[in-house]
């Protein structure tokens, strides 16, 4: 999505004012506006690849690329008889993977009902909770380009485990329009929440302690596909493993 200078002001003020109480104010504004800045010249986020993170030990691997592709099928199935088809039907994927995984749906959806249905990317980058005090936010891209006033919104993620990013997508949404209904589509549930959110679709129910990281790797991105338990080490966070592991390489 390339946004036109005027929008990008518009975004450069509103982050202003998100981040105005922020101690590291400064370098983490100019960080964003220069992304912004990017973006309304034409230029593309950085995306980061070939990155390996040893941030913990696999413990278990609970889906390899067979059982993802089936729980799509399964979720694809869930969604459409749930709807009565797929009109007035989209689905937005949340940037990263959680994007992929929308794709493919919409893939699995087309082919069941032989029509294309309105698919979207959205970046929470800027709506996280804890965005005032994460030194290292990586900024993507929201692309949804289709009105999404009046239309059930099936929001897809990888894994879901606070809640706190479906919270941030929600708080997105709502800024870009106001659909008829928004439902929630995840591979996997860890749980563990913290906010009074569920899952309308899951893939698999993933029993987790939080000392554990569980993340989801695709060949678009990693060359590989799986949902791996991987052990934390301490002082670490839980969270997505970043684009282009080089799982895989």
């Amino acid at each position: 999505m390339r946004l036109r200078k005027k929008d990008a002001c518009e975004l450069s003020l509103c982050l202003s004012q998100r981040l105005f109480f922020c101690a590291d104010f400064g370098l983490r504004c100019e960080s964003a506006l220069q992304y912004f800045s990017q973006c309304a010249e034409g230029d593309s986020a950085p995306i980061q690849k070939g990155v390996c993170m040893a941030d913990g030990n696999v413990k278990s691997i609970c889906m390899d690329a067979q059982e993802i592709d089936r729980s799509l099928t399964r979720i694809a199935h869930q969604i459409l008889e749930a709807n009565k088809g797929a009109d007035g039907l989209a689905l937005v994927g949340i940037v990263t993977r959680g994007d992929l995984l929308a794709k493919r749906l919409a893939e699995r959806i087309g082919s069941i009902e032989g029509t294309s249905i309105p698919l979207g990317r959205l970046d929470i980058s800027l709506y996280r909770d804890d965005f005032a005090t994460y030194f290292s936010p990586e900024v993507h891209a929201t692309d949804i380009p289709f009105d999404i006033d009046g239309k059930t919104i099936v929001l897809v993620d990888d894994v879901l485990f606070t809640g706190r990013t479906i919270r941030a997508a929600l708080d997105a949404l709502m800024d870009i329009g106001r659909p008829a209904c928004v439902q929630l589509a995840v591979l996997v549930d860890r749980g563990h929440r913290q906010l009074p959110i569920r899952a309308d679709y899951v893939g698999k129910n993933v029993p987790s302690s939080l000392e554990e990281n569980v993340r989801l790797f695709l060949d678009e991105v990693d060359g590989t596909s799986a949902v791996e338990i991987l052990s934390l080490a301490p002082g670490d966070r839980a969270g997505a493993a970043p684009i282009g592991n080089c799982k895989g390489e």
